[in-house]
């Protein structure tokens, strides 16, 4: 059975929103220019991408297609609002909202310029969020509580199958990780990111 259709119904995007909410009050202004797992992030480029692709996924639930469904992550480098901290808890609500109307999964959407399923999209929209709430936990040196749902989703998409091959272009290769490795490390080791990532490494 394709994993993506057997998990979609239970997909809910509330527990990952929230515990990127959870981080926000632990970050320290200081710690806006210290790295990321993403290479190429700061934290506060990750935050404007958090902003970016949350404001993006909301609106490809609603089939509101424009600016912020049309335009392609990498298109430009994100750039923070200083309101960041006012701003992205909302957003994050209004996602989960969007999402939980039925009328989102069905017919076709588009986000990051690309046109998808209404099923597949939510599964990307889930994936941004764990992977890179973790990104955020680790670069501000908190801890990430992962729900098991939202991880074992986010690791059934991140899998490669034959019928759904990896996205080399946004995912780097897969890090090894023992079989009995806590699910949000194997989560996190299949989108290409070491789970023992460190400020400094």
């Amino acid at each position: 059975m394709d994993t993506h259709t057997e998990t979609t119904p239970t997909i809910d995007l509330e527990p990952a929103a929230r515990q990127i909410v959870s981080l926000l009050d632990g970050i320290d202004e200081q710690q806006l220019d210290d790295p990321t797992p993403c290479p190429d992030y700061a934290v506060r480029e990750l935050l404007a991408h958090l902003v970016g692709l949350t404001t993006a996924f909301r609106d490809a639930a609603r089939k509101d297609f424009g600016p912020t469904t049309d335009t392609a992550p990498d298109a430009s480098v994100p750039v923070l609002g200083d309101d960041w901290r006012e701003v992205l808890p909302p957003l994050l609500e209004e996602l989960v909202t969007a999402w939980r109307e039925p009328a989102a999964r069905q017919g076709t959407t588009r986000a990051g310029s690309v046109d998808l399923p209404g099923e597949v999209a939510l599964l990307v929209a889930l994936d941004e969020l764990v992977i890179h709430g973790w990104d955020l936990a680790r670069s501000t040196g908190q801890k990430y509580e992962g729900d098991e749902a939202s991880l074992r989703a986010s690791l059934a998409m991140l899998t490669p199958s034959d019928d759904s091959p990896r996205p080399e272009s946004i995912f780097g290769p897969p890090v090894p990780v023992p079989a009995d490795a806590p699910l949000v490390d194997r989560a996190i080791a299949m989108s290409g990111r070491r789970p023992d990532w460190e400020p400094g490494d």
